[in-house]
């Protein structure tokens, strides 16, 4: 894609162009992954790409829709052929009346096609797609999820998502996570991104987990698999059927450990809380705790390593410290 120039309404017109020009080419079912990463270049390269390309892709949605409310005796014509011409046909100014029309319209469906979704701490949230797919975001978790005819893409930025995935070969689910990424073969799994590794816990079906490293081969996940994956490496262990379901609980507001230590407890408490667990010594970190806890409830845990466990425990501001 061109670069824009010093004009700014020249730019703008150009801007509207290539965002057409994106948006015909997605539909075209020849769509690959060089495509795909040389779009997401264009998009990520400006707030003004991102907003006409929106735009534009929901003025054709509207068209689409509109199409389809239309009587069954009308003549069929195929939706690239009906639509396209119009746009590629009209001037720069009527390229810009439909960006318009889409910014301020109410259509049956206006969702734009690259959407961000976040979650807050101790947030969780369901995501429908219309294939009948399912992203469910853990706490602090935060998505991008583009759906094009070709394929689908979530870019999981941060936090964690359990994802439950319709399969269809012809237009395939991807979840990219850093350097790696998920590709699913008919599948229920969960992902984890932290700023040291990623995991993958596959709870149903296939994937494959691959690497942006070239020397790092793929792995192909089975259920009950666990890979947990660095810049440079990748490895696989497994999981019985209770420890994937503690894994899980989260989706029901739980935390569920089993003889975890006090350490990696409250690390996984203060992911649901603004509220955070500080242990005072490496001695008490290592105490192990076993149990099932409301996740966005730190201090009944708190009262609970006080009563059962006979620690001591003091309340700060925003910090509940826990010590022998």
């Amino acid at each position: 894609m061109s670069q824009l120039g010093s004009d700014p309404a020249h730019g703008a017109l150009l801007v509207q162009e290539q965002a057409a020009a994106w948006l015909r080419h997605s539909l075209d079912t020849r769509w690959d992954e060089k495509d795909q990463a040389a779009f997401d270049g264009w998009m990520a390269a400006s707030t003004a790409h991102k907003l006409a390309y929106w735009r534009l892709n929901a003025a054709w949605e509207r068209s689409e829709r509109l199409a389809a409310l239309r009587p069954s005796s009308a003549p069929t014509t195929p939706r690239r052929q009906g639509f396209w011409p119009i746009v590629f046909g009209a001037t720069a100014a009527g390229i810009a009346a439909i960006a318009l029309l889409a910014a301020n319209g109410t259509f049956l469906r206006s969702q734009p096609a690259l959407r961000t979704f976040a979650t807050p701490v101790g947030g969780h949230q369901v995501l429908r797609l219309a294939d009948g797919s399912q992203i469910e975001l853990n706490t602090n978790t935060v998505v991008e999820v583009l759906l094009t005819q070709a394929a689908r893409t979530v870019n999981l930025e941060k936090g964690e998502a359990f994802f439950e995935v319709k399969h269809n070969a012809a237009r395939p689910f991807v979840v990219n996570a850093g350097s790696h990424r998920v590709v699913d073969l008919g599948t229920k799994f969960l992902v984890r991104e932290d700023p040291r590794q990623l995991q993958v816990t596959l709870v149903e079906g296939k994937a494959r987990l691959e690497s942006a490293n070239a020397g790092t081969q793929a792995l192909l996940l089975t259920p009950g698999n666990v890979a947990v994956a660095t810049a440079t490496t990748m490895s696989v262990t497994s999981n019985a059927p209770t420890s994937l379901a503690d894994q899980l609980g989260w989706r029901r507001g739980l935390l569920i450990f089993g003889n975890a230590p006090l350490e990696a407890v409250a690390a996984e408490f203060n992911r649901y809380n603004m509220t955070k667990l500080v242990i005072a010594d490496a001695q008490t970190a290592k105490i192990a705790v076993g149990g099932t806890f409301q996740a966005n409830d730190v201090r009944t845990f708190a009262e609970v390593a006080r009563g059962l466990l006979h620690l001591k425990v003091t309340y700060r501001d925003e910090e509940i410290v826990i010590s022998r």
